[in-house]
């Protein structure tokens, strides 16, 4: 089976986070506005890829004020950092359904590379005619690295905004159709 594209349906899927807030809880949010593009070939995972952009001025944590705050120069400075963005560099199939996929995050400016843990979760026919496929991927990054390092001493001790920050993509893609030749 040669590789095949499918489109990332950002209705139907998630891009969502979560990070320790005052030590003993955790903060949660996701990015609204977001999309990508899926190369994928179960018999050759080395053939499959992901390119996802995000617009973090689309972070929503269920607080105007704190998603204002993340906006601002203190965390991801939407003004001067629009887009963050994560392209595949190396695709792995491990047993199962599962896949290593390395690439590049950048965030604010800052590129790193990183991995993600992903699954694909099946495929099937949809209503209109078309196919959909179901991913989930995660991994966690230290947001420090990025150059997000706003934080707050606690009265108590430890820091208000834990450092490391678990992300979660859930993904419904639409299989792209084959071009017919002229």
């Amino acid at each position: 089976m040669a590789a095949s594209t499918w489109n990332i349906d950002p209705s139907h899927s998630a891009i969502s986070f979560s990070v320790r807030h005052m030590v003993v809880s955790k903060a949660r949010g996701r990015f609204t506005k977001w999309g990508g593009q899926i190369r994928f070939d179960p018999d050759d995972p080395a053939a499959s890829s992901l390119e996802v952009t995000i617009d973090p001025a689309s972070i929503d944590t269920a607080d105007a004020q704190r998603d204002a705050h993340l906006r601002s120069a203190d965390f991801f400075d939407v003004e001067k950092f629009p887009t963050a963005s994560f392209r595949s560099t190396k695709v792995e199939g491990l047993p199962g359904d599962r896949y290593r996929i390395t690439g590049t995050l950048t965030i604010h400016g800052v590129t790193k590379t990183i991995v993600l843990d992903a699954t694909y979760e099946g495929s099937g026919k949809d209503p209109w005619g078309g196919e959909r496929a179901g991913f989930v991927a995660g991994t966690s990054i230290d947001r420090k690295d990025f150059g997000l390092e706003w934080n707050q001493a606690l009265e108590t001790g430890g820091l208000l905004v834990g450092e490391k920050v678990e992300l979660t993509l859930e993904v419904e893609a639409v299989k792209q159709a084959a071009q017919k030749v002229a």
